[in-house]
């Protein structure tokens, strides 16, 4: 099939900007399984964005689950781009109608001290470069509707990105064990979601490493002062409008954001 790469960005920015999802892209729009061409779709739309006046600030890592990589027949993660408009103040309230299919996870967010521009890097080179780490909430959202996605799909939308919530207690690096924090998703209260760091790649430090050398092959490194989401440490969840959500990771403290109720 022929490639339109310019219709497919162009659906997905439509499906942000006017508040309705759309039809998959795979096996419409672009080769089941081309990976390749989702990342360039991607792309396109990050320059946009750009263009538009937004900020990278970083990037963020899905499929870091083994289940959920299964679940789409591939065994690696993926990545989307982190842009100024997309943080979201701790405890915070956010509005429905800036996305369209919420879903929430707890993560490690990593900010870092140092570039990363070499592929070729190792662990040690990625834990020197940490200045710190926080607690995050990312509000996952999906522009194909119904969230009929599969790897293609996601990679396309930016790896189905929406906001995040960073805590703002930044802990040092070395004083948290990553594979072995435990973490709760609280709704209203009620937990809706457990996991812990192993759950991430075995450890938020290995989809770190991971995300680092992959952007520095493409041409486009992580630097100083990028945020990473190092993905989900349990099972998304879907919004409540309305509700309030906490996350609690163990050595990092809590985050919370909450929705506004869907006006009549």
């Amino acid at each position: 099939m022929s490639v339109d790469y310019e219709a497919a960005a162009r659906e997905l920015v439509d499906a942000r900007e006017k508040g309705g999802p759309c039809p998959p892209l795979r096996g419409r729009l672009l080769p089941e399984g081309d990976v390749a061409s989702a990342y360039l779709v991607q792309q396109l739309q990050v320059r946009e964005w750009l263009r538009r006046g937004h900020r990278r600030v970083g990037a963020k890592i899905g499929l870091t689950s083994r289940a959920v990589q299964e679940s789409f027949g591939v065994y690696q993660p993926d990545f989307g781009v982190l842009l100024d408009d997309m943080a979201v103040p701790d405890g915070a309230e956010v509005a429905m109608d800036r996305l369209l299919q919420p879903r929430v996870e707890a993560e490690v967010a990593f900010v870092l001290g140092a570039d990363l521009p070499d592929e070729r890097i190792t662990g040690a080179d990625v834990t020197r470069a940490v200045d710190h780490v926080l607690p995050a909430i990312e509000i996952v959202d999906s522009r194909v509707a119904g969230w009929d996605i599969s790897i293609v799909d996601t990679v396309a939308d930016n790896a189905s990105s929406g906001l995040f919530v960073l805590g703002t207690v930044p802990r040092r690096l070395a004083d948290v064990d990553l594979r072995l924090c435990g973490m709760v998703l609280e709704r209203a209260g009620e937990p809706v979601s457990v996991g812990a760091g192993a759950a991430c790649l075995g450890n938020p430090l290995h989809a770190l490493l991971w995300l680092a050398q992959t952007m520095a092959r493409s041409g486009d490194p992580l630097r100083a002062g990028d945020v990473v989401l190092s993905g989900a440490l349990g099972p998304m969840v879907p919004v409540t409008p309305g509700a309030a959500y906490e996350a609690r990771i163990s050595g990092l403290g809590s985050v919370r954001t909450c929705f506004a109720e869907v006006s009549a």
